[in-house]
């Protein structure tokens, strides 16, 4: 015969479904959408329910089988990570994600109650049933927000190195010719992002010329005008002569109070200008 827990846990997955629907249901009538975003999340409606389904599963099977904690806390962590990364994969919010802990959380809890008044269970046993469900809960909410917050950062680094990778455009003019042309903020990443990524570029293209067109660049500060200046002594040392093109009045003073050699640094007023240069 099945001891208070015992009972509990197989009734809960004798009605996961029902439970599982019952939350789902009152949880979206929660949830304002488009028409378009109905349409986007009919699509995985049932895999969403699905999920609830086997996150109450985790809850019953602790119980009906007596699993112990640390086999119980691998199951909610497993589901915890795999849906905090898929959660995040659809564009749901964090914080709107874990407003299904309560749901879940008074779900079983309403449910337990009643099967408990039911069968007459002890208050021994309901703090039996509380030390299995309640850890678990607060496990999974741990797990799920963590999961979510690593996949929001890989794609902001994924994000980030593909900006940085189209921040550094040597576009071939000619054979031996390129142009770098800046646009926007330079900041200290960015800067020795562009010391790798230029001289790779230059070697790739087989340049022995290229130009530096700044007139796109809003902003730059001491330490990033003196990586530009590594940068041109780099591309000196592998023979690519270099052209500085739209140097603002504002660069130039950092230039100057940086107190950084210019004479040898070669600078055109314009595009043209620096293209005779090279003869092109």
């Amino acid at each position: 015969m099945s001891n208070g827990p015992q009972l509990i846990g197989e009734l809960i997955l004798q009605h996961k479904y029902s439970i599982a629907q019952e939350i789902h249901d009152e949880r979206m009538a929660q949830v304002q959408m488009t028409i378009a975003q109905q349409a986007d999340f009919q699509k995985v409606e049932q895999h969403v329910i699905d999920t609830r389904v086997s996150f109450i599963q985790i809850f019953g099977e602790s119980l009906a089988k007596q699993l112990d904690s640390h086999r119980s806390s691998n199951k909610i962590i497993k589901w915890a990570e795999e849906n905090g990364n898929y959660f995040f994969s659809l564009g749901a919010d964090l914080d709107e994600s874990l407003k299904d802990t309560s749901f879940y959380r008074d779900y079983l809890w309403k449910f337990i109650r009643e099967h408990s008044i039911k069968n007459q269970f002890s208050a021994d046993t309901i703090f039996k049933i509380r030390a299995v469900i309640d850890p678990l809960l607060d496990t999974a909410v741990y797990h799920f927000g963590h999961s979510y917050v690593t996949s929001l950062q890989q794609s902001l680094e994924s994000a980030r190195t593909s900006y940085l990778a189209l921040s550094v455009p040597v576009v071939p003019l000619g054979p031996s010719t390129g142009i770098l042309p800046l646009l926007g903020a330079i900041d200290t990443e960015r800067a020795y992002y562009l010391m790798e990524e230029t001289l790779s570029q230059a070697e790739k293209l087989h340049l022995d010329h290229l130009v530096i067109d700044l007139s796109g660049v809003s902003t730059i500060d001491t330490m990033v005008a003196n990586q530009l200046f590594r940068i041109i002594e780099s591309l000196d040392l592998i023979g690519v002569e270099t052209i500085i093109t739209g140097i603002r009045p504002e660069i130039s003073h950092t230039m100057v109070s940086l107190g950084l050699k210019t004479k040898h640094l070669k600078v055109k007023g314009n595009l043209q200008q620096a293209l005779k240069e090279f003869n092109f």
